[in-house]
Formats: structure tokens, sequence, C-alpha cells
């Protein structure tokens, strides 16, 4: 099974949580190399009519500013896979039930990895 397919699995997760209002932050971590971009983060922006998540890009000098998007969740999938194996290694998902980690390792195989929750309450953005 290759990585893609893994990390379709773990994006169906993704949309469960927010279904079922649990989704508190996905990290996009583990960089390759030591690009200036540190991390892609989302948190949740929880409306009556609408779910939008806002996209963070973290850059690791300090003199670069960090960039804030607000846009829908399917958007969002689409920077995520752009930076999946070529910038980052791995993306958690904190929800109120359970932390997920999904992985990639150097051959190129995905793996999801289950723990206790960071996060007892969803804070949005």
């Amino acid at each position: 099974m290759t990585y893609q397919d893994v990390f379709v699995e773990f994006w169906e997760q993704v949309k469960e949580s927010v279904a079922a209002g649990t989704f508190a932050k996905l990290t996009m971590a583990k960089t390759i190399g030591k690009p200036e971009l540190k991390n892609i983060f989302i948190r949740p922006i929880y409306d009556k009519d609408d779910f939008r998540v806002m996209l963070k890009y973290s850059f690791r000098p300090r003199e670069v500013e960090d960039i804030e998007e607000e846009m829908t969740l399917d958007e969002a999938l689409i920077i995520l896979k752009s930076h999946l194996k070529s910038s980052f290694l791995s993306v958690i998902l904190f929800t109120t039930i359970k932390d997920v980690t999904f992985k990639v390792n150097k051959k190129g195989v995905g793996s999801i990895t289950e723990s206790s929750p960071t996060f007892k309450n969803v804070v949005q953005a």
C-alpha cells in the first residue's frame, strides 16, 4: 500500500473528526532537511452554517512573518498533499478523542498510529 493510500485513510479520520465536532488542530511536522518552512498548522473555524480552517505557515527564520489563510478543508488538503514527502514526513491530527499520526518513512511507506488526546477542548482560530 502506497503512502498516498494510507494518507487517504488518515484524511477520512480528519473529515470524521470535523463532522463529529472533535477536530482541534492539524500539524505537519518532521521537515526534510532545514527548509525555511518549519510547520504548517490548521485550526478549525466552526460556524453554524459552515466549517472553515485557518491554515498557518510557520517559518524558521524569525524575521520571516508567519502567513495565515482562511480556507475550506478541501483547499487545505490540496496544500497539505503538495508538501507531503517533499517538505514534511508526518501529519498529526489532534482531536478531543484521540491524536492520530500519519508518517511516511524513507522507503515511501505510510503508517498511521493513534495515541491519547492532547486537547480536551476545541480551540478555534
